[in-house]
């Protein structure tokens, strides 16, 4: 039997759009109609088996990275379920997860204890996190300071180090210079050769995608338009848009 490590089931994420309303409008109306409700995630089921590398494609405003906050727990679903087995699971996002007040090395024992690690186990794996980020003296720096490109380097890091059985990765192995992609990308592929650890990875890059996942699942509009192997799923995408 097939052990699943995410189960997802009829989930639907709702919010609602304040573009068209000023202050007093919503002061005197109170609510906002179901016309402004902007529906991100639409009735989704899917199940994902332990081990396997799912990656999750979709033009801009598709419910991609919505959906991937929902599983992580950040976003509550406003109806359907999220099952992950009781296994631990990460989110690497850019801005996500960093306290900008606190240095680098500050954020690593934090995001380190929210992921469930003990404080003995966070410290043992420090250098390790420190030496692959390479941010230099900026890891004693508040994370306010830094591009988008080094909070990327210490959020990959910290969650490539720990290894939690889930990880969720939203884009961050396109972000930062070549090297640091090019490092990354040989770092998930290692993560990924553990049968225990199941990989969902929501990305824009096709290439990347076809290279390291299993199994592709595109979403348009909030729903599920297709999931198979990801040579021929990807290829319909490119043709839809084109």
């Amino acid at each position: 039997m097939s052990e699943y490590a995410i189960e997802v089931n009829n989930l639907c994420i709702d919010y609602k759009s304040l573009k068209s309303y000023s202050i007093k409008k919503m002061l005197l109306r109170g609510k906002h109609n179901t016309k402004d409700v902007v529906h991100a995630v639409r009735n989704v089921s899917f199940k994902i088996q332990k081990g396997e590398i799912w990656g999750i494609i979709g033009k801009n405003g598709s419910g991609k990275s919505t959906m991937l906050k929902a599983i992580a727990g950040i976003f509550s679903p406003d109806s359907g379920s999220i099952d992950l087995k009781g296994h631990s699971v990460s989110l690497l996002s850019i801005g996500v997860g960093f306290q900008t007040k606190l240095t680098g090395r500050e954020n690593i024992m934090l995001s380190g204890m929210l992921l469930g690690f003990s404080e003995k186990h966070i410290k043992d794996k420090q250098d390790e996190i420190i030496e692959f980020a390479e941010l230099g003296d900026f890891i004693d720096k508040p994370v306010r300071t830094y591009s988008s490109g080094m909070y990327s380097k210490l959020a990959f890091s910290i969650t490539a180090v720990l290894e939690t059985e889930i990880m969720l990765v939203d884009e961050v192995l396109s972000v930062g210079d070549e090297k640091f992609k090019k490092k990354s990308l040989n770092k998930m592929k290692s993560l990924i050769n553990d049968e225990n650890r199941t990989v969902v990875i929501v990305s824009h890059s096709i290439p990347t995608l076809k290279e390291l996942c299993t199994k592709v699942m595109w979403m348009h509009d909030g729903e599920i338009k297709k999931i198979g192997e990801p040579g021929e799923v990807l290829k319909e995408y490119a043709e839809f848009m084109k």
